[in-house]
């Protein structure tokens, strides 16, 4: 069984049934499947609303984080992010929460077909959206109470993210998709602690997560790991998603960061892009593996 296998498929009858019984001021026949990914399916409904289920069970506290953090982040931020508006409650027909969001524009990076100005223009709106998420006005005026986990996963921790990245490599390897050595990151990383500091983070941006629309960066989803951590987790889409080029453009505009949180971000992508090259390959996402494969070089190039 893959990591990303469902719990429960969210098939189109218990989608039109939720609505019906939930929602019944919507269009439920409307409703069609925009995408999913590990945790959740997502579907469209009268072509304004982004309807969010979890598909495993794994995924319900993040849920529920999005639902209490989301409608007081989104008016901080410079760039639009889901609001909850219709908001699902279990019932017996489904055990889980799960909410409507106005439909954001954009689509994923991987089907964009991104120029090299394209990029370059992301990083700098990608380092304005992350210098504004980490400052402590934001976690405060989110988490104000200090309820959000620190790092649940372990993501900026060596000791758990090393060994992982180089497990990802070889199963790449073995298959014979990918061939890159990051022996030079991964040994640098690995001779790091765990990170003591901590801010407001999306927790989980990686390719699949950003949203353009004409090269443009146009939105950012599923805040479902949103937690306090170091900012590296989020930094390493600057190296996962853009080039050298890019990246100028993003630290101009977030700031800089010191050499050990870069090689922490560094050893970020290069395991985040190897586990989606890993899946995009499972489930046949030819576009995405690409992208997941480009990353991967771009996480080795200083």
């Amino acid at each position: 069984m893959a990591e990303w296998d469902a719990d429960i498929e969210i098939g189109e009858p218990l989608v039109a049934a939720l609505l019906e019984e939930q929602f019944p001021e919507l269009d439920a026949n409307s409703a069609r499947l925009l995408g999913e990914g590990w945790d959740n399916s997502v579907w469209v409904v009268e072509d304004e609303w982004a309807f969010r289920f979890p598909r495993r069970e794994i995924a319900i506290p993040g849920v529920e984080r999005e639902l209490a953090t989301l409608p007081r982040l989104a008016p901080l931020l410079p760039v639009p992010i889901p609001v909850p508006r219709f908001i699902g409650v279990p019932s017996d027909r489904f055990a889980w929460p799960f909410f409507g969001a106005p439909l954001l524009a954009g689509i994923e990076p991987a089907d964009a077909g991104l120029t090299e100005s394209h990029r370059i223009e992301l990083g700098a709106a990608l380092g304005r959206f992350l210098r504004v998420l980490h400052t402590s006005e934001v976690r405060e005026a989110v988490d104000p109470e200090g309820l959000l986990p620190v790092d649940p996963l372990r993501r900026a921790d060596p000791s758990k993210r090393v060994p992982l990245a180089r497990q990802l490599l070889a199963e790449l390897k073995s298959l014979g998709i990918a061939r890159c050595s990051a022996t030079g990151v991964l040994d640098d990383a690995s001779r790091l602690d765990a990170p003591t500091d901590t801010a407001y983070l999306h927790g989980d941006l990686h390719l699949r997560h950003v949203l353009v629309e004409g090269g443009s960066l146009a939105g950012v989803i599923d805040w479902g790991d949103t937690c306090v951590g170091d900012p590296s987790i989020d930094l390493q889409i600057a190296w996962s998603l853009l080039p050298a080029g890019g990246r100028a453009g993003f630290f101009s505009e977030y700031g800089r960061i010191g050499e050990e949180r870069e090689l922490r971000a560094r050893m970020l992508a290069v395991g985040l892009c190897a586990m989606l090259v890993k899946y995009a390959h499972s489930v046949k996402y030819a576009n995405l593996e690409k992208e997941a494969l480009a990353g991967l070089e771009r996480a080795l190039i200083d």
